[in-house]
């Protein structure tokens, strides 16, 4: 097995798991289903191909939180045919950097890399007012696990970001439960069909290790106090 890391990064995302009309949430790091999308749109797979994304499911999926961004409320006003207006609110994740994993058969994730560098379809973080910043492919690692991969992989913040944590981060991976995990929660994001007609989603089981990976911040100065004799206090005293 190797894993194909995936540095998901921009202005705004948004990853959904349920979502109303009106009312269009985000999750607070991407899905798989979201994810799962943007390789599908890489790949040129129309929305009704069933036996392509069966392929694509059955890859491993974990979620590296590198900036986990701030959630922002964009304002939306919808006119329907009848001339009456509905009111919706979109949110968003502002700021974010994200390194998502895919582990699989090396053929698999070499034609996904391939894609990723030249998508056949324009490529989006959730939604269409969403696009990535920079490239998103961050390599192939051969032979390595999703937590190898994602433990192993430098730190993908924003330098503005780096600068303002502690000297030391610690960096929260979701993933994909394993048979040998004890504790697991459920999320609605394990795609069946992406038609438009009739959109099916499963239950997935899912892992959150919170302090899976530390790091040294790069970015941290040690400040050197500048000693003196001065004090200030001696002409009051």
């Amino acid at each position: 097995m190797s894993t194909l890391l995936i540095k998901l990064a921009g202005p705004l995302q948004a990853w959904g798991t349920d979502s109303k009309f009106n009312k269009r949430m985000t999750g607070r790091e991407p899905t798989k289903s979201g994810l799962i999308g943007l390789v599908a749109a890489a790949l040129g797979l129309k929305r009704a191909d069933a036996a392509p994304l069966a392929e694509l499911r059955k890859l491993r999926f974990g979620v590296r939180v590198d900036q986990p961004g701030r959630l922002v409320m964009d304002f939306h006003t919808a006119r329907r045919n009848d001339g009456k207006s509905d009111i919706t609110y979109r949110y968003y994740l502002a700021d974010a950097v994200f390194v998502a994993g895919l582990e699989g058969e090396e053929q698999l994730l070499g034609k996904i890399d391939a894609a990723l560098k030249k998508p056949w379809f324009p490529l989006f973080l959730g939604r269409r007012a969403c696009p990535p910043a920079g490239k998103l492919s961050l390599g192939l690692k051969t032979g390595a696990s999703l937590i190898e991969a994602l433990r192993g992989e430098p730190w993908q913040a924003g330098d503005w970001y780096k600068k303002k944590a502690a000297s030391e981060v610690e960096l929260e991976i979701v993933r994909d439960a394993a048979p040998e995990d004890s504790y697991a929660f459920t999320l609605h994001d394990q795609p069946l069909s992406f038609d438009q007609v009739h959109r099916q989603y499963t239950f997935r089981h899912v892992v959150s290790d919170i302090k899976a990976v530390k790091i040294p911040n790069p970015c941290v100065s040690l400040r050197s106090e500048i000693p003196t004799k001065h004090n200030a206090l001696t002409e009051v005293l």
